[in-house]
């Protein structure tokens, strides 16, 4: 007879010295950036619920638990294998890879009781205990933290390699700063799963099946709809604004093609936090979740506690609600995932921050709307909304200031309750005054730490935002020259020949001996902003580490950007030529590269910056 046998496991419990396969017709690994950040900051959220400054490590025992769900697994062949929880177990182990990794670069005695929960040893012969053959090329990588190119390997392998990037970018380090330690014991100790274990493949599946098939609970969607239909009571009323209600759900779970469950919450989080959330927890250990934090959690019965607040509760209100309100955000939420997945005539800066990834765009390009707005002043304000955080947002990138989904929350909270339901030119206005008033530039605040773009070089957490920087620099040096706008076009990692990064200065320290006394200040001039392109990937292999000499003709065959380093862009190129004389853009050739030339460089991009994230590109929104 099979056994089925459920048991609550912490994650030190569940992942020692175990071992967990998937059969090969089960589907990708599919965790998207916003899942993997939406788990942190439930985890972060309820961590900091229950830290207090000065506690012992030992406390943390005492600290309340948080549950993770439930997994299934069938035993057979003396392996465990994942029948439902594939997504939680490989991104709990991307997150444990992370917290290893820098638990031995602080020389964390924690470390020790990481390692057993990744990677074992069985029988003489090491593992990986996420035992999937196909997938251990990248789990190797990261845990031995050693470069991985994950293109041309499956999505499974591309997407966990990006989620690894994704957490590595979070900096947890950083943000839990004196109280890491304590958040790794509580993660291993306190957060868990029940484990539904059975011998048996057609047991398991039929529980899974009965899981997710048979009373499947209501979403908070349903419940929310629930609670706004039932003081509704006319009945034909309320069937029609049913309706009206399911086909708003249906349009966005399955907008662009593509089924996602999740779309119709995250519309009606973002639409909530931007238009309704008064407040936000205080910054301190131990503070109460508010507004904010309480719609990302569980807006249903958020909206029932402040239904008097927002003006709710009675049938006339709900309508509003329903057949009004939320049908207009939901179709200009809409709007902005089009402008984030196709590059858009005036809505350019949407796709910006949707290529660096930034996750709160779409709550805050929500909160200036009026239900009153007609569709030209929706596309101005979304318009004007998106420039701002391009440039707010590029500021910060440069100085290696952490623009993530939790270190920018509160700035995006605050965001929100200035701008919201603000008539077209106050909105522009305020939002010029914003950046003006910015304590964060491009110039940077060396008495602060922050060099700005003087110091912008290379390096994992840099890389996504200098891609970003070289493919605008590029785009706006054509455009201005008469040429099309290929922005979309050079960060398109999935096209045939995608662009790559080159360096101008050759990996060889030996060859620049004499210009720098030591190896370090050569890489770091080496992988500086100013010493780098954007060049097709064919291109890009062709030269490897020529001399600049013998790479200067090349680019002169290449964008404009890269062009520009060749006397052949002044001479034969009479637009870029018009281009440089009316901006004054320091635009000059070089036949050599050497230390005065990369400092000449480094004054175009920084010029160049200034230019393209300048805060009168607002003015023109209202022209």
């Amino acid at each position: 007879m099979s056994i089925i046998d459920p048991h609550y496991r912490s994650v030190q419990q569940l992942l020692k010295n175990a071992s967990f396969s998937i059969d090969e017709y089960q589907r990708e690994y599919k965790w998207e950036k916003r899942n993997v950040d939406e788990l942190l900051d439930d985890l972060c959220a309820k961590f900091w619920s229950c830290y207090r400054p000065g506690d012992e490590t030992p406390k943390v025992a005492e600290y309340q638990g948080y549950f993770l769900g439930s997994i299934i697994v069938s035993k057979r062949g003396g392996k465990s294998y994942l029948v439902d929880g594939q997504q939680r177990v490989t991104s709990l182990t991307l997150l444990l890879i992370y917290l290893y990794r820098r638990a031995i670069d602080m020389s964390l005695p924690v470390r020790s009781q990481i390692e057993p929960l990744i990677f074992s040893d069985s029988y003489g012969q090491p593992k990986f205990n996420l035992d999937i053959p196909e997938r251990e090329p990248v789990i190797r990588a990261l845990f031995e933290d050693q470069p991985f190119n994950r293109d041309g390997h499956d999505e499974s392998i591309q997407t966990m390699h990006a989620r690894y990037g994704d957490i590595l970018e979070r900096d947890l380090q950083g943000e839990l700063e004196g109280a890491f330690t304590h958040f790794i014991y509580w993660l291993l100790g306190n957060v868990g799963l029940i484990e539904i274990a059975t011998d048996n493949d057609t047991y398991a599946y039929a529980i899974f099946e009965t899981m997710n098939d048979r009373g499947r609970p209501l979403s908070p969607v349903d419940m929310l709809k629930a609670f706004l239909l039932a003081p509704i009571g006319d009945a034909a009323t309320r069937r029609s604004v049913n309706q009206g209600w399911k086909r708003e759900v249906h349009e966005l779970v399955s907008w662009g093609g593509e089924q996602d469950a999740e779309r119709d919450s995250a519309c009606i989080k973002a639409w909530l936090r931007a238009q309704h959330a008064e407040s936000t927890r205080e910054r301190k250990a131990g503070a109460s979740d508010r507004d904010w934090e309480l719609i990302g959690s569980a807006f249903h019965r958020w909206m029932r506690d402040v239904a008097d607040r927002v003006g709710i509760g009675r049938d006339r209100a709900n309508i509003r609600l329903m057949s009004e309100e939320f049908p207009f955000f939901a179709k200009v939420y809409k709007t902005i995932l089009a402008a984030s997945r196709d590059y858009t005539r005036g809505l350019e800066a949407v796709y910006y921050n949707a290529h660096n990834e930034f996750t709160w765009q779409n709550t805050v390009l929500l909160a200036p709307l009026d239900l009153a707005d007609d569709d030209d002043t929706v596309r101005s304000k979304l318009a004007a909304t998106a420039t701002y955080v391009d440039i707010w947002l590029m500021r910060r990138a440069v100085n290696y200031i952490r623009v993530g989904y939790s270190s920018t929350a509160y700035a995006m909270f605050l965001l929100c309750r200035d701008i919201r339901r603000k008539p077209l030119k106050e909105l522009v206005t305020l939002l010029k005054a914003k950046l003006e008033a910015d304590d964060v530039s491009f110039d940077g605040a060396p008495s602060r730490g922050r060099r700005g773009i003087d110091g912008l070089g290379l390096n994992q957490f840099s890389r996504r935002y200098i891609y970003h920087m070289l493919a605008r620099l590029t785009a706006y040096s054509e455009t201005q020259s008469g040429r099309p706008d290929l922005f979309d076009q050079y960060v398109d990692r999935e096209r045939t020949n995608a662009c790559d990064i080159e360096h101008i200065w050759a990996d060889d320290y030996d060859r620049f001996k004499s210009l720098f006394p030591t190896r370090e200040e050569f890489y770091a001039a080496r992988d500086h902003v100013a010493a780098l392109l954007l060049l097709p990937a064919d291109v890009n292999r062709s030269l490897q580490d020529r001399d600049y000499t013998d790479k200067v003709g090349v680019y002169a065959r290449q964008n404009l950007y890269a062009a520009s380093l060749s006397g052949d862009a002044y001479e034969h190129q009479p637009q870029f030529r018009s281009f440089r004389e009316r901006s004054g853009m320091p635009f000059k050739p070089y036949l050599t590269f050497g230390r005065a030339e990369q400092a000449e460089r480094a004054a175009l991009v920084k010029t160049l910056a200034k230019e393209i994230w300048s805060p009168d590109r607002l003015d023109s929104i209202l022209d």
